[in-house]
């Protein structure tokens, strides 16, 4: 079974967008996580910051209450600090969906934090009654364990979304590089057969051995390249000249790769060498070989794979062009016309020679045979040549001719 290199490569396209889908995942995974974690220190300091607030030194109650102003300011920013953490936490947000259970402990959080402060400020500006500072201290005392406890249930909530976010990351992990592993051993071993492929048609005259093509176009490929080199191969298709298509060569090339011309307009081009005929031989043979030669060379150059190019007659040369507009196919056959124009010959006993070819150029119609084709273009042909020469008319040009 051949395959679709035009589908490999749409598939191909896909499994790059999932691999760059799971590069930003991945990347939006580790800056979840890292939000976890600054979560995690956020608590820890926390407990850290209450732990020093109830070592403050009371004898230095000045010293005490600077340091205690600057550790309640830390705790109630902290609150602000997780209220942001959890903005951006995609896991907690997208798939564990806690945002009620979320901002319910953090305001216990914060209440318990206020209470703290509140008690503790107190207890350090109280001077008068030493009992109700006792009190006071009492209360603090409780207050900071209930604080420490809710900070140690958010620790273990947070851990406890963190371990089941590394055993779903750890299973898509697993499956995604299973997946990578297979389609990017499948595309290396695609690829492969495909090079393999342009590398046989490549060297498709030299290869003789068996090759099994495995793409559905390297084949179609092939297929036409072997046509055309039976076309080529056949010596009774061939201008013994020029080695270019002669009139059964041009019908036969034409009869294949009409069906290869999809939309294109195909256009006929009868060009034929001013003053240059078996009657008025200008030049030796060899000369006019030789000036052969170079006008079908310089044909070729044009060529493309739909097009057919073949010498018809002692000093004529037929074009087949396949373009997209019909405009296009003139221009690039006024353009072979000017291309052999600017081709100089070193004649001996005449010095340097220029050559110019004439032309007629239809639109060929898809229910016209060729024959038919060649009898309208050799029409046009006759008035280029009888206005001058070096030139190529159209139908419009001969309809003038016939109005005026």
């Amino acid at each position: 079974m051949k395959h679709s290199i035009k589908n490999i490569f749409k598939n191909l396209s896909t499994y790059l967008f999932f691999l760059f889908f799971v590069a930003f995942l991945s990347l939006m995974l580790m800056l979840d996580q890292q939000l976890s974690f600054d979560k995690i220190d956020t608590l820890n300091n926390d407990k850290t910051i209450i732990k020093k607030v109830k070592e403050c030194h009371e004898k230095d109650m000045g010293l005490a209450l600077i340091q205690l102003n600057a550790q309640s300011m830390k705790l109630l920013q902290s609150i602000e600090k997780l209220k942001i953490l959890y903005k951006y936490n995609i896991y907690e947000k997208l798939v564990i969906r806690n945002k009620i259970e979320y901002t319910r402990e953090l305001n216990k959080l914060n209440i318990l934090i206020h209470k703290f402060n509140n008690f503790t400020h107190i207890y350090y500006i109280e001077k008068r009654n030493h009992t109700i500072k006792n009190n006071i201290k009492e209360k603090q005392l409780y207050i900071s364990k209930a604080l420490n406890e809710q900070l140690n249930n958010m620790l273990f909530t947070t851990m406890k979304y963190n371990r089941e976010k590394f055993e779903l990351v750890k299973y898509f992990v697993t499956v995604t590089l299973f997946f990578i592993f297979f389609a990017t051993f499948w595309y290396r071993r695609v690829l492969k057969a495909i090079y393999k492929d342009i590398s046989y048609l490549f060297q498709l005259d030299k290869i003789k051995g068996s090759y099994t093509i495995y793409s559905i176009e390297a084949d179609a490929i092939a297929l036409r390249m072997n046509r055309r080199n039976q076309v080529k191969d056949n010596p009774d298709f061939i201008d013994p000249v020029t080695s270019i298509n002669n009139y059964k060569g041009l019908l036969h090339a034409y009869s294949y790769k009409k069906s290869l011309k999809n939309s294109n307009f195909t256009t006929v081009t009868l060009l034929e060498i001013d003053n240059f005929s078996k009657s008025n031989r200008p030049f030796s043979q060899e000369i006019t070989q030789a000036i052969l030669k170079k006008i079908a060379y310089t044909m070729s150059l044009y060529e493309q794979p739909v097009d057919v190019i073949a010498r018809t007659d002692y000093n004529q040369f037929t074009l087949i062009l396949s373009r997209q507009t019909k405009e296009q196919a003139f221009k690039e056959a006024d353009l072979i016309r000017e291309s052999i124009a600017e081709l100089k010959f070193n004649i001996p006993n005449h010095g340097v020679a220029q050559i110019t070819v004439s032309g007629g150029f239809i639109i060929k119609p898809g229910n016209m045979s060729i024959e038919e084709s060649l009898k309208q273009a050799n029409e046009i042909l006759k008035y280029a040549k009888s206005i001058g020469k070096n030139k190529i008319l159209q139908v419009r040009d001969l309809a003038q001719k016939e109005i005026i």
